[in-house]
């Protein structure tokens, strides 16, 4: 099978900006008190502790709903919990939420719509959802961009190679884990020809932390979606079944 034939299977995320709440009417706080309200935290994360670390990943439901949910209520089914970052391309992406130690795919909840035409970018960091040929074929799996993907953002919906892959949110903490994972030596195994890598990282827990206020309006990062000065060379786009 070449690259050309294999698709992400990744599932069902961008970092909003921080905007002035606007506060119900209330009487100001005395002079007197130099106590402040904590600030609220404008979006979910979800730590995910994996067997090189932890990684903490926010998530953006304003610009991409569903599949925050999605991915959501995997973490909340403790779905990801055992489950292992499978593929690793170095200096491109890692990928996982779908396969056990022993590399068999557990059973997942129906397919969502893709959301990649969202505004958002597949830059460094950013954390989206993977599928197959059919752009709405993602179920848990999920990548993270090591580099700048721009390759990987929507440009159109003529078919499943134009429409790009859904960014529903971004590493916030633990980026080192990923480079770390994304260093690893791969190979074959199991059932995959390649990219498994060695040793294989485990998902120990996958856990919502804190609580969510409600979204703001505009995405701080990724901000542009501008192309990385040298882009990795001929990369091929994220394809396989693993």
């Amino acid at each position: 099978m070449t690259w050309k034939t294999r698709s992400l299977r990744l599932l069902p995320a961008a970092l909003l900006a921080l905007t002035a709440f606007t506060l119900s009417a209330a009487p100001p706080a005395p002079a007197s008190s130099s106590a402040t309200a904590p600030a609220a935290n404008a979006h979910p994360q979800v730590e995910l502790k994996t067997s090189m670390g932890d990684i903490v990943i926010e998530l953006f439901p304003d610009k991409s709903p569903k599949t925050v949910a999605n991915f959501l209520q995997y973490v909340k089914d403790g779905f990801y919990d055992g489950t292992v970052f499978h593929r690793v391309i170095p200096g491109y992406l890692i990928q996982g939420g779908l396969y056990t130690r022993e590399l068999r795919p557990k059973r997942t909840l129906p397919p969502i719509p893709d959301e990649a035409n969202n505004g958002l970018s597949n830059l460094r960091g950013t954390v989206a959802a993977a599928r197959g040929p059919d752009p709405d074929s993602a179920t848990a799996q999920f990548f993270v961009n090591v580099v700048d993907n721009p390759r990987l953002d929507y440009v159109g919906n003529q078919s499943g190679m134009t429409w790009g892959y859904a960014v529903f949110g971004k590493v916030v903490k633990g980026m080192d884990v990923v480079d770390k994972i994304d260093n690893l030596p791969t190979g074959p195994q199991g059932p995959f020809i390649g990219d498994v890598p060695r040793p294989l990282v485990v998902i120990e827990s996958a856990k919502l932390i804190g609580e969510a206020a409600k979204p703001v309006a505009e995405p701080v990062s990724p901000v542009t979606g501008q192309v990385p000065a040298s882009a990795p060379a001929a990369k091929k786009k994220p394809g396989t079944k693993h």
